[in-house]
């Protein structure tokens, strides 16, 4: 099994002091945070995107860029880049730039996004959403794999013969669709032997079972060989310690100032309790013994070969974010990378 750091980069007070840290601050505790996810033997970090409060993620090569910089091995993924409010030939170009400056290390999530105050800001519609996702992934992938591509569609201008620079570094490079409940996604997919990362974040896990399901079973209908699926899923909140008590209880404020985010936003809670939170979400909050278990449990449902945590501190000290990843490494994932067969990783193996 591989296992990856994420952030969204969330910008919101601290739970404990109530306090904002600066824009600046936030940003470069992302890069630290990736320098210490390759430091503890991290196989990827990622980068979201997404284009409203509260988040500071609107320009993920850029972040990602400066990652690369200050990193060797671990491999960067975007997590989703929104192709449907992007120009594919933009996008390209920034994000063959960032795989030649990576030394070929980038991984693409791609995916509509969500939010419809983002729809807003790029004149996106709910209604053609989902076209403008498929058109610009048939175009940035034709954009990748060869020199010159003549083209039209419904939401850029045509090409003719059309030249892209840079030429990127891998070829192809691996593209995941993210989908949380999207079988558009997942036909996009399966459609292209692609591999599929499952949001897995939101609901108990029985949508998101069904969902990958459905994502093998259309694997299979377009002409691909069912031991080739790649899956990978997200958690919704990850703390361990060596005592499950300890391991709630630092939780418990991250918990409790989600939940009060979400009522200010009109949200219905999923998980009303953090003991609920704990035992029916993805989350991996409890000791070693427990979040392994759990993991080993979702996988007979997922069939997964890849898994993120979170990459944030929310509001845990360094210390302890530092602590709960060096337990995970020492005490989890060698345990799950023998009982479940990864990936392949172009790097760092």
């Amino acid at each position: 099994m591989r296992f990856l750091l994420i952030t969204l980069i969330t910008h919101t007070p601290d739970p404990h002091t109530g306090e904002l840290a600066a824009t600046a601050a936030r940003l470069h505790e992302v890069v630290e945070n990736a320098e210490l996810a390759e430091e503890l033997g991290f196989d990827g970090y990622g980068v979201g995107e997404r284009h409203e409060r509260p988040f500071l993620s609107s320009s993920p090569p850029v972040v990602l860029s400066h990652i690369a910089a200050r990193t060797r091995r671990i491999r960067l993924f975007t997590a989703v880049t929104t192709l449907s409010l992007l120009d594919p030939v933009r996008a390209f170009e920034d994000y063959s730039t960032l795989d030649n400056l990576s030394g070929g290390r980038l991984e693409l999530i791609i995916g509509k996004g969500n939010g419809s105050a983002q729809r807003e800001l790029f004149d996106v519609t709910p209604e053609d959403q989902w076209d403008r996702n498929a058109e610009g992934y048939e175009l940035f992938r034709k954009l990748w794999r060869a020199d010159r591509v003549t083209w039209s569609g419904r939401f850029r201008p045509p090409l003719t013969d059309a030249e892209t620079w840079p030429r990127p570094l891998q070829q192809p490079i691996r593209i995941w669709h993210g989908s949380a409940t999207s079988r558009e996604s997942v036909e996009l997919a399966a459609k292209h032997g692609d591999p599929l990362f499952s949001a897995n974040v939101t609901n108990p896990i029985e949508p998101y079972a069904e969902l990958i399901r459905h994502y093998r079973e259309r694997w299979a209908f377009h002409g691909h060989d069912p031991a080739d699926a790649v899956v990978g899923a997200g958690t919704a909140g990850f703390h361990v310690a060596h005592r499950s008590q300890d391991a709630l209880a630092a939780y418990r404020p991250i918990f409790q100032a989600r939940l009060e985010l979400q009522r200010k936003l009109g949200q219905e809670p999923v998980f009303p309790t953090l003991e609920d939170f704990a035992e029916r979400s993805s989350a991996l909050i409890g000791s070693p013994a427990q979040i392994t278990e759990k993991v080993l449990r979702y996988h007979k449902q997922f069939g997964h070969g890849v898994i993120h945590l979170s990459a944030d501190r929310d509001g845990r000290t360094p210390d302890e974010h530092r602590a709960a990843l060096e337990l995970f490494q020492a005490d989890v994932a060698p345990v799950l990378r023998r009982a479940i067969t990864g990936p392949s990783w172009p790097s760092g193996d």
